[in-house]
């Protein structure tokens, strides 16, 4: 896997992720139609990835929640 594949795969994900679509869909039909060999250890890196920057996106969010100030 090239590092501009990556880059590819790291922005479909992440302009798809927050879509009501499949969030592993497109991972898995992009290589497909460019006939790429990915691991699945990318994948998982991926969605580890789209977790931590939703995460540190809503942080103020979630601790105002759990505080209650919302």
């Amino acid at each position: 896997m090239t590092i501009i594949q990556s880059i590819i795969l790291g922005i479909v994900q992440g302009l798809t992720e927050l879509l009501p679509i499949s969030s592993s869909a497109h991972l898995f039909l992009i290589p497909w139609i460019f006939n790429w060999e990915v691991p699945e250890s990318f994948d998982v890196a991926l969605h580890f990835g789209t977790l931590l920057a939703i995460g540190i996106f809503f942080f103020k969010d979630w601790i105002e929640l759990i505080v209650g100030r919302i």
